[in-house]
């Protein structure tokens, strides 16, 4: 069969939109000269929008994980106490780079699968009022746990700790009222929700985070957010950035922005649930049971006595769908479906169909149809 095309249902890089494509195969332009000063201008500025926040962002060139870094590192000086949320491998992720820093980490976890419980983060700042900041990852994308940032922020209540937020796989498709929430640091990145390829990574800093920067004495260069905000005065960044996806960046917020941001954060919610559901129909189980801890861009699903490496491999040489395998101490026992960025509730059908055969030529017995017919159900429903 004809498989040079790959859909990717994967949590992330996800597919990118064609619009965005064209943009990157623009002409290049001076990254140091006017028309770039004021592309800069206009992407920094949209991003404010979205991150919800009057405080200052920064583009940075890199994955997410230099998003993270960056704000741990003009966070965070060597003997800090710093309180980290476990409950998958981004939660770890930032244990470690708090780490890697020289802060003292303590770690709060909770089971994967399972969302933090803001209660526990109240009862353990309030044990310790020189924990410096708490860590905490909106979307485990390893789990597909959606956590619930807004009731951890009012878990900190007066206690001085800043809250740092990996918003990686949720930026564009959650709710992130930064300022109103009270949240310190974001961190996301180009290549989930906001449907573009990645190289690009995106951190804003409320005003008490950045009076923080001055006082971190850990070691930084090339993620110093000082200079980042020297050069940003002039429309520059103090290296060179990926200015194609600069292009893209604009247009991915147009587009964003034109479908409308809530309108966006429906459509999410919809296809996670379309998911949900066509994988009940078909006996397959969400990892997680808590649908409001449900993550509305990735679903973990429990393989059971499904060969999952060999049903991954079909799904995608038979019929050209890529899905994801399991991650950390579930990479044996789950696969995982990423319903992000650049897809339509429409989608869900197909991938749900692909599900469907490629469940059937590994073995399992199913009744061909009934996820499909369930999804298609739903979305009649809602729409």
């Amino acid at each position: 069969m004809f498989q040079e095309k790959k859909n990717l249902f994967i949590p992330g890089p996800t597919p990118v939109a064609p619009g965005l494509l064209r943009t990157t195969s623009r002409p290049v332009i001076n990254h140091r000269g006017p028309e770039f000063h004021e592309l800069f201008g206009r992407v920094r500025s949209s991003l404010g929008r979205l991150f919800q926040t009057e405080g200052k962002v920064f583009i940075l060139t890199g994955s997410g994980t230099s998003a993270m870094e960056a704000a741990v590192a003009n966070t965070v000086s060597p003997g800090d106490k710093v309180l980290v949320l476990v409950g998958g491998a981004f939660g770890e992720r930032w244990a470690k780079l708090a780490e890697t820093f020289g802060a003292q980490v303590e770690r709060l976890t909770y089971p994967w699968g399972t969302a933090a419980d803001p209660e526990r983060v109240r009862e353990a700042l309030a044990k310790d009022e020189g924990i410096k900041a708490v860590f905490a990852t909106q979307n485990e994308s390893s789990t597909g746990v959606a956590n619930d940032i807004k009731a951890i922020a009012a878990a900190r209540g007066d206690h001085p700790a800043l809250l740092v937020v990996d918003a990686v796989s949720s930026f564009g498709a959650m709710e992130l009222d930064m300022d109103g929430w009270g949240v310190d640091v974001v961190a996301t990145a180009s290549q989930k929700c906001l449907m573009m390829p990645p190289g690009l990574a995106f951190v804003a800093f409320g005003q008490r985070a950045w009076e923080a920067v001055a006082e971190a004495k850990a070691p930084r260069f090339y993620l110093d957010l000082r200079q980042y905000e020297t050069f940003a005065a002039i429309g520059e960044t103090p290296f060179t950035p990926n200015v194609h996806l600069c292009f893209a960046l604009e247009e991915a917020i147009g587009m964003l922005e034109r479908e409308g941001v809530q309108a966006a954060r429906e459509r999410h919610l919809l296809m996670r649930d379309m998911v949900r559901v066509g994988l009940s129909a078909l006996g397959l189980e969400p990892l997680v049971k808590d649908e409001r801890a449900a993550s509305p861009t990735v679903t973990a699903v429990l393989g059971g006595d499904l060969d999952i490496p060999r049903f991954r491999r079909i799904a995608e040489e038979e019929f050209g769908f890529v899905l994801a395998g399991g991650q950390g101490e579930l990479k044996a026992t789950t696969f995982r479906i990423g319903h992000m960025g650049y897809m339509l509730p429409v989608d869900m059908v197909g991938l749900l169909a692909v599900v469907e055969l490629a469940l059937a030529r590994a073995g399992k017995k199913i009744e061909l149809g009934q996820g499909v017919k369930a999804a298609q159900e739903l979305l009649l429903e809602r729409t």
